[in-house]
């Protein structure tokens, strides 16, 4: 595993953190997947201070920032556990931390959580575009289950694949 750290965003200015790395990195990676007006769009209202506020505090979305050994964000995920399931809602890295097996060493992490929970998959959905996300996904080990079109607002939809992960109990 690399020295990385997972620090759980429980404070407004851990919030703060993600909105930027949301920003820097949806800007830079979905730009040319779904163009400029989708990703102001989804991050007005997805990954604004008050939505994810909203997440954590009214749908028990859980947050993790990922800090390199430098002391630096790189990155973040969010998940949400239901029953026996986990949905990985987010997992985002900057440009100069992917290929560095940050990716992994998040799974890993988010699958103890799952383990702790005793939960049984790890579903999540990824945009159909993103061919690298897809491809680090099954190389961890997740499969595609389904194609889904959904409707997000203002004329916009996310065109994803639902993808999972069966977990060891």
């Amino acid at each position: 595993m690399n020295e990385i750290s997972f620090i759980e965003v429980t404070t407004g200015e851990l919030i703060q953190n993600v909105v930027a790395l949301a920003k820097h990195i949806w800007c830079e990676h979905y730009t040319p997947l779904i163009g400029e007006a989708q990703v102001s769009y989804m991050l007005a209202n997805i990954q604004s201070p008050e939505a994810i506020q909203n997440q954590i505090t009214k749908r028990q979305y859980h947050y993790y920032l990922f800090q390199d050994k430098e002391g630096a964000f790189i990155g973040y995920l969010g998940f949400t556990l239901s029953g026996k399931d986990v949905f990985l809602s987010k997992i985002y890295l900057t440009l100069e931390s992917r290929g560095h097996g940050y990716a992994r060493d998040a799974m890993m992490f988010l699958e103890g959580i799952a383990g702790k929970q005793n939960c049984t998959k790890i579903t999540l959905t990824v945009n159909k575009g993103n061919l690298n996300a897809i491809g680090a996904y099954e190389k961890m080990g997740f499969l595609k289950v389904d194609s889904i079109v959904q409707d997000i607002g203002n004329g916009f939809v996310m065109d994803d694949s639902k993808m999972e992960k069966l977990l060891s109990v």
